[in-house]
């Protein structure tokens, strides 16, 4: 090659994310912040006791999370020899070919998206309360949703330790009050005697455990994103699977502990009717009764910050998922662009921040209902739409390793992910037949088929992307989910004459 020609390589600083900077802290600060532990507390668990009229939600938690921790058994062994921040679309792509992989990552785009832009209508409720209280200050929701916005956008520029610090912060104090609130329930029982009812196989095997177990499942939505992170992570091999099982543990110890002391508060014959009429309400009555007016002021300012933690960590996974699509030209290319400052995917940020806007925007002009047509609309449709990825990369799991027949256990390559499937596929039909009251809309209601519809769509015009890459660009067909490796295909060349590497495995 004469010495004045030199070869157009990426840029390690602006095409590569920040290596390094969390730790296994940091990334359960990210994994349990989008799981929201207060709001779940406060909303998902009395919207279940309300919806189903069932006690057994302590053990919907423990059940959902054996599931996931079975599932997430083949997930850390395919993290340990696939890293890249795509996760969900990296795994499918290698374990069930490239076009379902770009069918997951549309999926995965529009659940995310879904997840963070809905809370936007929550905001301003789980706002409301505090600010009046402190204040005496009662603003609209869009005007709280455009403060809670304009934080996100910023932090999401900044260097993802910057944002784990800050989830840190939010989440430490988050957990503490809901122990606090729990200890109180404990201390105060209904009728002068702790109730352990709510935890016995019968309240579960009743007519309604099955859309409880659903809304159970809601409330894990995020602990899969350890892997998002696993390209700045430190030591990711060690790091993405400590942190998947220590969240998964977590946060059904968590929720089982929060659940049961409401049925032991209430009394587990009037925890339904309590929660129908006092919704989220409920845990900060009791704490009102039971620990006084400061203890409620303080749980409410949580409760507004979980929303807020919970933004955060949602607006950074997803822009962790457009990079990967970028990276590897699925999205166009500046996508894959990071700041070469902060190592943050910029582009992806700034254009997630853009879309919130809009929807901040729309909702706005048009008067609809924040909470019920933003948050728990798109809510409902971003965790089923996990579910339905968690239960693909399951499938996905199990192809990759019986294709690459890399050394791993049986247990690890083919049972618990096929354990994990069969019955992550279960809870998926239930929560399809039972939408409507997920959605709480009649069942004639067009929402009831075309929010879940939704994925299907989505997932098609993905396949057929990548079919249109592979007969117009194979040298991109050919990077589909090989992370941080695509760019340097797409460098390296080959002999004189010869393709480059990318190009010459898109041909075989």
């Amino acid at each position: 090659m004469p010495p004045t020609e030199t070869i157009q390589r990426p840029s390690n600083v602006s095409d590569a994310l920040a290596r390094g900077r969390l730790g296994v802290p940091s990334v359960i600060f990210f994994v349990l912040s989008a799981a929201a532990p207060l709001t779940v507390v406060a909303g998902v668990v009395t919207t279940g006791y309300a919806v189903t009229g069932v006690t057994g939600m302590p053990l919907a938690f423990l059940v959902v999370g054996a599931v996931l921790a079975l599932f997430s058994v083949g997930y850390v062994a395919m993290a340990r020899r696939v890293e890249n921040a795509g996760a969900f679309y990296a795994y499918v792509s290698r374990g069930l070919g490239r076009p379902a992989g770009v069918g997951a990552a549309w999926v995965a785009l529009l659940a995310y998206n879904a997840l963070q832009i809905g809370l936007y209508g929550a905001i301003g409720a789980a706002a409301s309360p505090v600010l009046h209280r402190l204040f005496g200050a009662d603003p609209a929701w869009w005007v709280v949703a455009l403060a809670a916005w304009a934080l996100v956008a910023v932090l999401g520029l900044l260097r993802v330790d910057v944002n784990g610090r800050v989830l840190a912060v939010l989440l430490v104090a988050e957990l503490v009050v809901i122990l606090v609130f729990d200890l109180g329930q404990l201390g105060n029982p209904a009728g002068g005697s702790v109730s352990f009812t709510a935890l016995t196989a019968d309240s579960l095997l009743v007519p309604g455990a099955g859309a409880l177990l659903v809304l159970a499942a809601t409330g894990f939505v995020g602990f899969e994103s350890a892997v998002v992170f696993s390209e700045e992570s430190r030591d990711p091999k060690r790091t993405v699977p400590l942190a998947t099982y220590l969240s998964v543990a977590i946060i059904a110890g968590l929720y089982a502990l929060s659940s049961w002391t409401l049925t032991v508060a209430t009394g587990p014959d009037q925890i339904a009717t309590q929660a129908g009429e006092q919704s989220v309400e409920l845990i900060f009555n009791l704490a009102a009764a039971q620990l006084g007016e400061t203890a409620v002021t303080v749980g409410q300012a949580l409760f507004m910050t979980s929303v807020l933690a919970a933004m955060i960590s949602f607006h950074n996974t997803t822009a962790r998922y457009a990079f990967a699509l970028g990276r590897e030209r699925v999205l166009p290319a500046a996508f894959g662009k990071t700041s070469p400052r902060t190592g943050s995917p910029r582009v992806g940020s700034l254009a997630q921040s853009l879309l919130g806007l809009l929807v901040i925007l729309l909702y706005t002009v048009n008067g609809w209902d924040p909470v019920l047509q933003l948050f728990y609309y798109a809510g409902a449709g971003g965790g089923f739409g996990v579910l339905l990825l968690i239960a693909t990369t399951s499938t996905a799991v199990m192809a990759y390793f019986a294709r690459t027949r890399v050394e791993e256990s049986l247990w690890r390559r083919a049972v618990a992910p096929g354990l994990a499937a069969v019955a992550l596929v279960a809870i998926i039909t239930v929560a399809v037949d039972n939408f409507a009251i997920l959605l709480g809309v009649s069942p004639d209601s067009a929402l009831r088929w075309a929010v879940p519809a939704a994925y299907p769509v989505a997932a098609l015009i993905g396949v057929l992307w990548a079919l249109v890459l592979r007969g117009s660009r194979p040298d991109v067909y050919a990077r589909i989910g090989l992370g941080a490796e695509s760019a340097a295909l797409l460098a390296a060349p080959g002999p004189a004459g010869e393709p480059a590497p990318a190009r010459a495995e898109a041909r075989r």
